[in-house]
């Protein structure tokens, strides 16, 4: 089994937060060998200058926190982020074609954010506080048939979400594993108990600012 500080992308996206809060969440995550950090696309570039030749991996987000931008928008972004120096891409899937069961819609525009991203990985948001339990299992089949690479539970913007729970984690992860794609509980985990608990239900990444928190 991997090491708990394997499985955490240390994630800063407050829109308040000033420069001093990157640069303290890039020294964490080289000090405790997280495997990336997570910020929105501005702050990639400054992720990149300072984690260089660290193995930290640069994480970034579009189309977020709704998903709903334009997909050639999304991609435009996450072919931006790239070029800035972003490993992974975590898309949000749009709940609104989700809940419309406009199927056709959420495939390509996966599909779409997928092209940007080429080689890079790429996970797409469920905002499962806002899906049923079938929801989150159909919208992890769409994400299948998409092609991308990881599923990632929520954003952690939803007011009054609980977030990753493992009972979401777990359908995610019964669906999406068969095919060699892995499963991202992000929102709501701030403690070794709570990543213990996503772990064990099937994730093989956690999203949290709690990093250090978590590991300690």
């Amino acid at each position: 089994m991997k090491q708990l500080n394997e499985y955490i992308e240390h994630t800063l996206l407050k829109q308040d937060a000033p420069k001093e809060a990157f640069l303290k969440l890039f020294e964490e995550a080289k000090q405790y060998k997280f495997f990336g950090v997570c910020v929105n696309p501005a702050y990639v570039s400054l992720a990149k200058e300072h984690l260089k030749d660290s193995g930290v991996k640069i994480v970034t987000v579009v189309g977020f926190p709704l998903g709903a931008s334009k997909s050639e928008v999304t991609a435009f972004e996450a072919k931006t982020a790239i070029e800035d120096g972003a490993d992974e891409i975590d898309m949000v899937m749009n709940v609104s074609a989700m809940k419309d069961k406009n199927y056709d819609y959420i495939v390509k525009d996966i599909k779409t954010v997928k092209e940007a991203c080429k080689d890079h990985k790429l996970k797409v948001i469920l905002e499962t506080d806002l899906l049923t339990k079938d929801e989150i299992k159909k919208a992890s089949e769409l994400c299948v048939e998409a092609g991308a690479d990881l599923v990632k539970t929520s954003t952690g913007f939803v007011k009054g979400g609980v977030g990753a729970k493992p009972e979401d984690v777990k359908i995610m992860h019964d669906v999406v594993a068969p095919h060699g794609m892995m499963v991202k509980a992000s929102g709501g985990v701030h403690n070794r108990e709570e990543a213990l608990a996503v772990i064990e239900a099937g994730a093989e990444r956690i999203g949290a600012s709690a990093g250090v928190k978590i590991v300690s």
